[in-house]
């Protein structure tokens, strides 16, 4: 999960250098509390009528920068961060900012460059090793990242992002219960913190701690109703604990709140391709149409709901359908034998014997030990006239087969061609 720039204000250091600067210091007190309000686009414009007085002033490019970059506006607060670091090179809050913009670029070693020198102006600075060590997490280096981690914890023993770093980064590594300590401590500092019932919900998940998970995902919902990956989240619980009515509702809601989460879409189209799989497996077929006519629509990509489409098709005798929608899924995932098979089921039903053969053939192309295939290309070639390919695909089950209804059905259609002769 990709973190927002954090703004971390350094006010204490205001006053001293603007205690002759009249009105430029009015300016600068309500940008901070614009800054400290989140109004990002006052606290530009406060930030600007200090600079415009104060054109060498290092803290006040340093702060727009923090705006600026609040905004997202990445070039704006890169260029006011680097203008503040110019006029002081010993500003620390100006480093700090400026990684912050850089790894939310994804530019790791400049962001790491950065903190290095936070680092060295100040040893002790517990939120540049936190801060280090979340982008060295970033960049895949998690030895690296646990050592800043753990001086950050040593440095700031309540310092909640550092534990919620480091929780993340075993989260990552799959150590969940050092994780999960982690992301309590976080919750014990601040009880409001919605992310880390969310992250410590996810990894009770994995060690199927369901309940706690579901305690905790509902907690997350709870302090951030607008929370889409939570809702997410307790979808996947709901899913692996059978409740497919709940599991839908959350995804439905998650993709509600974030329309642009593909892995929600994704997510919902394979819950409703499950449950219209169900409802044919039970004769329920309009049911199960309704169900995977919403899952292909989706996701159009998802080759299963194509497959379990076109075989509702196909136990319907729409033989045409079928086979468009079975030729859909093998577009998307060519290397599955039985979305041939079924396809070959479509063709016999359309009397296109050729075709059908074709398909059967490519399906134990892919399996070589599946003897339904083998079956039905052997009743595919009695049809066609070729009654010795036919015998011997039928031979082929009888010799690999470990059904003994098919073994005996292939001896019985063996016998039937072979007394025609």
């Amino acid at each position: 999960m990709k973190h927002k720039v954090m703004v971390i204000l350094f006010i204490g250091t205001l006053l001293p250098l603007l205690a002759c600067a009249g009105t430029s210091q009015k300016n600068m007190e309500q940008a901070d509390t614009y800054l400290t309000l989140q109004q990002w686009n006052e606290a530009v414009s406060e930030y600007s009528k200090v600079i415009e007085k104060n054109p060498d002033l290092a803290l006040a490019y340093s702060k727009r920068g923090q705006a600026y970059a609040a905004k997202e506006d990445w070039t704006a607060a890169i260029s006011d961060l680097s203008k503040a670091i110019e006029l002081d090179p010993k500003l620390i809050e100006a480093y700090i900012h400026r990684a912050a913009v850089y790894h939310a670029q994804e530019q790791w070693d400049l962001a790491i460059s950065d903190l290095n020198k936070a680092i060295e102006l100040d040893p002790n600075l517990a939120e540049a090793y936190s801060s280090r060590g979340f982008t060295y997490a970033s960049k895949g280096e998690s030895d690296l990242a646990l050592a800043d981690l753990n001086k950050a914890i040593e440095l700031d023993p309540k310092l909640e992002e550092a534990y919620y770093n480091r929780g993340l980064v075993y989260n990552s590594q799959s150590k969940w219960d050092m994780g999960i300590a982690d992301l309590s401590k976080v919750i014990e500092l601040d009880p409001s913190n919605f992310t880390a019932y969310n992250d410590r919900g996810t990894a009770y998940t994995n060690i199927q701690k369901l309940d706690l998970a579901i305690y905790d995902l509902n907690k997350a919902i709870e302090l951030k109703p607008d929370y889409a990956v939570a809702y997410y989240n307790r979808g996947l619980v709901y899913e692996e604990q059978g409740q497919s009515e709940k599991a839908i509702a959350d995804f439905s809601k998650a993709m509600e709140l974030e329309p642009g989460l593909p892995l929600v879409r994704h997510a919902l189209a394979e819950l409703y391709a499950g449950r219209g799989y169900d409802y044919r497996i039970a004769g329920e077929y309009d049911l199960a149409e309704v169900d995977l006519k919403k899952a292909v629509e989706l996701d159009p990509n998802l080759a299963v709901a194509w497959f379990q489409l076109g075989s509702l098709n196909n136990d319907n005798g729409q033989w045409d359908l079928a086979n468009t929608n079975l030729s859909k899924a093998i577009e998307l995932a060519p290397d599955i034998a039985s979305y041939y098979t079924n396809r070959a089921y479509s063709y016999l039903g359309l009397g296109e014997l050729d075709k059908a053969i074709a398909d059967y053939s490519k399906a134990i192309d892919l399996d070589s030990g599946y003897t339904l295939a083998y079956y039905n290309r052997g009743i595919a070639y009695y049809n066609a006239g070729k009654s010795d390919l036919a015998i011997a695909d039928l031979n082929k089950v009888i010799q690999i087969s470990t059904d003994p209804d098919l073994t005996a059905l292939a001896q019985d259609r063996v016998s039937e061609i072979q007394s025609q002769h």
